[in-house]
């Protein structure tokens, strides 16, 4: 490996990023989170036909689901080591094609999995490998999507930018619970348990073809191009430390109020499965209306202050969402406000999100530094969420435990918000002697 690399400059990006830039940037992510709503709004139903063998119990095979459901997020760093490595080496373009496919490929395979009663034990090992398949793959989106967003980003306006990285999840999270919600209105209970579950998996067979055409017409990022052929750098520990504390209560939130939540509503308050999704609908677009507002505000105001404020407002409101959602003598328009505006709240997390982690990471490091930032604190705080609740509320029978998991993770937000990072030039290059024993060994 040399000190430099050059990069063909056949391909370049023009003036500014155009509409088709910005949908091949974000359409991963929508692919994405289209099928983790899924996996979560069905996981009671996912539960039935893979995870719950003859005679056993409902809560124990949620559990299982959701473990299943975890482990996928704790590959999501390797992802993101992997693909961030290639991305920054090689360009933004290839790999996010790479990626793509990976993504939509392994979501389809589910739909078509033999369950529990037709192969026995190997389903739910077979479901578990596509699920960190995905996990890898997702892994590498998430850096490479924010990298082109706020690489192709005016400036002054990266906020705005990044942002459509957190808007195309709230979509992918809205058409992921319209999809089950439709699904399971026209087939209902029985045949969406029996068959039905299969179509909004098989549904990312289109999608992924659409990202592919959008991701093969996409052109290199000017600041990769810029800045390619300069010393390679080390990815600094402090910042990916700080990086990831600072965005922990955004995936704990996230996940708490807009994937977790229906499943939750059914086991511990008893709601219907249908009255769950749509919930669930009302808090995700809470949070996709709050996004672009955020992402433009933190270009006038920063980006610290702004995801300083939604934390805290988890802090402050997560145990009165909830107390008034098992509340029976609040009305019901009540708690579809208190529903959008916990969504709203997260929202104004995610919108300045993405681009404060980009601008924490030069662009020599950037896919791998915020991609793998950004994985660290899914993977405990997101891909945990379902696990730890479910099985906190089944011990201890206490409603309130996503309340006080959703306001703890943001505490550690808001005082990660608090403290400085460090300068892109502080960044330390590798030494030249460093550099120059990898190329004798080549």
């Amino acid at each position: 490996m040399s000190e430099t690399r050059r990069v063909p400059r056949q391909r370049t990006a023009g003036r500014g990023p155009g509409v088709r830039a910005v949908a091949a940037g974000s359409v991963g992510n929508f692919v994405e989170w289209y099928e983790f709503a899924v996996y979560g709004f069905l996981a009671t139903v996912l539960a039935e036909r893979f995870f719950t063998p003859a005679g056993g119990g409902a809560v124990e095979g949620l559990v299982r689901t959701y473990a299943s459901f975890a482990l996928a997020f704790f590959f999501r760093p390797l992802g993101a080591v992997l693909f961030g490595r290639l991305g920054d080496r090689y360009g933004r373009r290839p790999v996010l094609i790479g990626v793509v496919a990976l993504m939509s490929g392994a979501t389809a395979l589910i739909g078509a999995l033999p369950t529990y009663g037709a192969v026995g034990a190997l389903a739910p090992w077979l479901l578990t490998l596509l699920r960190i398949v995905q996990g890898l793959a997702a892994g590498g989106e998430f850096g490479g999507a924010v990298a082109v967003l706020t690489e192709f980003a005016p400036p002054g306006r990266r906020g705005l930018y990044g942002a459509w990285q957190s808007f195309t999840v709230a979509l992918g999270l809205l058409g992921g619970a319209g999809v089950t919600a439709v699904t399971a209105a026209v087939l209902g209970t029985e045949r969406l348990s029996a068959w039905g579950w299969r179509l909004p998996f098989l549904l990312a067979v289109p999608l992924g073809l659409l990202a592919l055409w959008l991701r093969t017409g996409l052109t290199e990022t000017p600041e990769f191009l810029e800045r390619a052929n300069t010393p390679e750098m080390r990815l600094g520990w402090g910042a990916l430390v700080l990086a990831a504390a600072r965005v922990t209560g955004w995936a704990a939130a996230g996940y708490t109020f807009l994937v977790v939540l229906p499943s939750y509503l059914q086991t511990a308050l008893h709601t219907g499965f249908a009255q769950a999704l749509l919930a669930a609908a009302v808090a995700n677009a809470g949070f996709a209306a709050a996004i672009l507002p955020a992402g433009v505000l933190s270009d006038r105001v920063g980006r610290r202050p702004v995801l300083l404020a939604g934390a805290v407002l988890v802090v402050a409101t997560a145990l009165p969402v909830l107390d008034l959602l098992r509340d029976p003598g609040a009305s019901t328009l009540a708690k579809a406000l208190a529903l959008a505006g916990a969504g709203a709240v997260v929202g104004l997390m995610a919108g300045p999100g993405p681009a404060l982690l980009a601008e924490m990471f030069p662009a020599r490091v950037r896919w791998t530094g915020l991609g793998l930032a950004y994985a660290l604190s899914n993977a405990v705080f997101s891909g945990c969420a379902g696990l730890i609740i479910t099985e906190a509320v089944r011990r201890t029978g206490n409603p309130d435990v996503p309340g006080y998991y959703a306001a703890a993770a943001c505490a550690v937000s808001a005082a990660a918000l608090l403290k400085r990072a460090p300068r892109e030039g502080s960044w330390r290059r590798r030494p030249p002697e460093e550099a120059a024993r990898e190329a004798s060994r080549r």
